[in-house]
Parts: C-alpha cells; sequence; structure tokens
C-alpha cells in the first residue's frame, strides 16, 4: 500500500462510507419514503426503492429541469444535512484526516451528497479546517452524478492537483468509474464481504477492510512541504 501514496500529492474521500454513515439513524429507507411521498403530491414518477439517490435520479430523468425535480433535490438536501447532525464517524477517519494533512497532502471531498452535508458533519466533528473548503458535492444536473466524474473533476482543479498526483477512498463501484474517468488512483474501503467484492468484482486493484490498515501506511510516509 505504500507504493500506492507514494507520488501523492492529494487524497479525495467518497464522503457516505469512508468518512461518515450519513444514514446511521436517519436511515436511507425512510429518507427515500419521504421522497416518494413528495413525488406522488407532484405527480412525478419514483420507484419503490430504500434508495434517496434512485429516488433523485428517477424523478430528474423523467422531468428534467422541471420545478419538481427541484423540489426533490432540495428535499433530499434537507434530509442529507439533518442526517448529518446524527451521522456515525467511520471508525479511523478522522485520525486518517489528521495524519494525512499533517503529512502536507491535500484533502478533498468528492461526492453524491449535497456539500451542505458534507460541510455541517465536517463542522460537527471539527474537521473543517483540514479540507480548506474542497468539498464538492451533488451538482445541480443529476447526470454529473458519480460515476460521471464531475465531482472529482472539481476536486482536482480546487485544490490544483494532477490526476496522476491524486488518490481517491471510495466504497463504491462507481466511486471506482469516477476515478478511472477522472484519471485517478483509487483505493476502495469495504467494511464488509459483499462490499469488498462488489468493489473486487469491479475490477479495484487494492482495497482495505479497516482505514487502520490505510492510518499505519500514512503514518510511515515522509512529510511534503505545504501546499498553502
Amino acid at each position: 500500500m505504500r507504493k500506492l501514496f507514494a507520488h501523492v500529492e492529494c487524497v479525495i474521500f467518497d464522503f457516505d462510507g469512508p468518512l461518515c454513515s450519513l444514514f446511521a439513524i436517519r436511515t436511507a429507507a425512510s429518507v427515500a419514503a419521504r421522497l416518494r411521498a413528495l413525488a406522488a403530491e407532484h405527480r412525478l414518477p419514483a420507484p419503490e426503492t430504500d434508495d434517496p439517490h434512485a429516488v433523485l435520479r428517477a424523478v430528474a430523468a423523467a422531468r428534467p429541469g422541471t420545478a419538481g425535480s427541484r423540489l426533490v433535490e432540495q428535499a433530499l438536501t434537507r434530509e442529507e444535512v439533518r442526517a448529518a447532525a446524527t451521522a456515525r464517524p467511520t471508525p479511523g477517519a478522522a485520525a486518517l484526516v489528521h495524519a494525512l494533512d499533517e503529512r502536507g497532502r491535500r484533502l478533498a471531498v468528492a461526492s453524491n451528497n449535497s456539500a451542505h452535508a458534507v460541510a455541517a458533519y465536517l463542522d460537527t466533528r471539527r474537521l473543517s479546517d483540514r479540507f480548506g473548503g474542497h468539498v464538492h458535492g451533488r451538482a445541480g444536473d443529476t447526470a454529473l452524478l458519480k460515476p460521471h466524474p464531475d465531482c472529482l473533476h472539481r476536486a482536482l482543479c480546487s485544490t490544483g492537483t494532477a490526476p496522476e498526483r491524486a488518490l481517491m477512498i471510495g466504497d463504491t463501484p462507481t466511486d471506482l468509474a469516477a476515478a478511472r474517468a477522472a484519471g485517478v488512483g483509487f483505493l476502495g474501503f469495504a467494511p464488509d464481504p459483499a462490499r469488498a467484492e462488489q468493489l473486487h468484482a469491479a475490477g479495484a486493484a487494492h482495497v482495505v477492510t479497516s482505514l487502520g490498515k490505510v492510518l499505519s501506511t500514512v503514518n510511515s510516509l515522509p512529510s511534503l512541504d505545504s501546499f498553502g
């Protein structure tokens, strides 16, 4: 794993998974149900699913750019911000963030969640300063959600990092696909066997089951000059 980090100047985290479990208390299923109810109220098609982002994608695909699709996206943002208050930190994530920052690596977040939710969580955990405002969440166009590399491109641009000098830590095949499309290295985080199998099946070459292993590697790295 040390070789994976050898030339890395910037580490880009996915949010829900590598940094925290966003819907640990305010569950994804309950959020999806409320979004489906809102969609039904406005006569918008929504699939029977426990995935809030699947509801948003379906509504946006059926009614692109309409007031109704914007209402659903705004409702999801509110739900995510509320969930951030009760999100469960991923074990080892905060220590890893601190260690990377202390060794001069730039840090960013590239997520399909709202940037407002990510910022709220980082503020709660006193991690905002470590990321220096480099938080890139869901854009207005749902076609730009991962696996599209848009949020990764924004992270690279905001940190001034060349793709070959960046590494993404993600927990889904869509994260891997986005990293590949952006030309960014990828480290899979799989806290359970099913997630590990999905990542390996998608072609992830490097997968860890614990961020503790990553922290040990980072702690052995030399420091880089401050990037300002």
